[in-house]
């Protein structure tokens, strides 16, 4: 059986919680938490090139340990 990798913090379970909870969301309501994603003040959404995200990651990591 291959083992399976998480990030820190995460297990299966964990990842079962999330998944059921996007795959039971309507559309509705997938819309009403990506707006308010949006708005909160506290984050930052951006577009940043593809090759970048493992690097962003990285400093992601960095910055929350």
């Amino acid at each position: 059986m291959k083992k399976k990798n998480f990030p820190p913090g995460w297990d299966e379970e964990k990842v079962k919680r999330v998944l059921e909870h996007y795959e039971s969301q309507s559309e509705e309501e997938a819309l009403a938490e990506d707006e308010a994603a949006y708005e909160d003040d506290s984050q930052t959404i951006m577009e940043i090139p593809n090759e970048l995200v493992p690097s962003v990651r990285e400093l992601i990591a960095k910055h929350a340990a």
